[in-house]
């Protein structure tokens, strides 16, 4: 399953769903139906081009779960991995990071502000090759690299997706009831991961980091082909992630709300 997903992900991709189209219909080109295919494909890099359907897509998504202040009273935390660049930590002999590197820095930053807190890093690899470093790994070496003690946290190197981060961080935790845990991981991937844990049984407040999006979105014409893309890429991800999610009976809701 795990495999499959992978494969549907590439799939759905709007660039690569373009860029199919675009070369498939400038090889046949000497038909109609390849210059209307081919034609369509540049239409649809124009589109994304010059209006934030991307932004748009992703907006939608960080705000169903907005930032609001943070409880006095907090007895867990659970990060979600997703931000480290294990191939380039791994082939450098440095952290690297990508776009979602505020999910590690708020384990740090949470870890200092919450002393008392007990604390879950879920995060295995997400790849079909796994390597031989996880981001439970990386996320333990971030902490000694600032000065916090990585035994306060409980690491789960074994989820590779949203349904398996939740049941590892529910098995890890040993919640009590009447206790207040924060879930942190993306603005645009808290309602997916905020249904997985409501699946799971295990009952969350979101504390939502790595926005994407200013908030209070407005409609207007711009030309940026790579962002337009790159929000339209993680936007399309993650609506296929619900639908194909809800499927799968892995989350509370097709879109789940506060």
């Amino acid at each position: 399953m795990f495999a499959l997903s992978k494969i549907v992900g590439w799939l759905v991709s709007p660039g690569n769903i373009l860029l199919v189209m675009l070369v498939g219909g400038l090889m046949a080109r000497r038909w109609v139906w390849g210059r209307v295919v081919a034609s369509a494909a540049v239409f649809g890099f124009l589109l994304v081009a010059v209006l934030p359907i991307g932004p748009w897509a992703l907006s939608r998504l960080e705000e169903r779960f907005p930032a609001g202040a943070t409880p006095e009273q907090v007895d867990g935390i659970v990060v979600l991995g997703g931000g480290a660049q294990l191939g380039l930590t791994e082939a450098r002999g440095q952290l690297a990071y990508n776009e979602a590197v505020e999910r590690d820095l708020a384990l740090a930053q949470l870890a200092l502000r919450h002393p008392r807190a007990r604390m879950v890093f879920s995060g295995g690899v997400g790849e079909l090759a796994p390597r031989g470093l996880t981001e439970a790994d990386q996320a333990r070496q971030l902490l000694q690299s600032l000065g916090i003690d990585p035994a306060r946290v409980s690491f789960d190197p074994i989820a590779r997706n949203t349904w398996e981060n939740a049941l590892n961080a529910k098995a890890l935790a040993g919640v009590r009831e009447g206790e207040t845990w924060l879930l942190v991981t993306s603005a645009w991937h808290m309602p997916r991961a905020i249904g997985c844990f409501r699946r799971a049984g295990f009952e969350v407040r979101p504390y939502p980091v790595d926005f994407r999006t200013a908030g209070g979105f407005a409609w207007g014409l711009r030309f940026g082909l790579s962002n337009g893309l790159r929000s339209l890429e993680v936007a399309a991800h993650e609506w296929a992630g619900l639908v194909a999610y809800r499927w799968l009976g892995r989350t509370s809701a097709l879109f789940p709300a506060p």
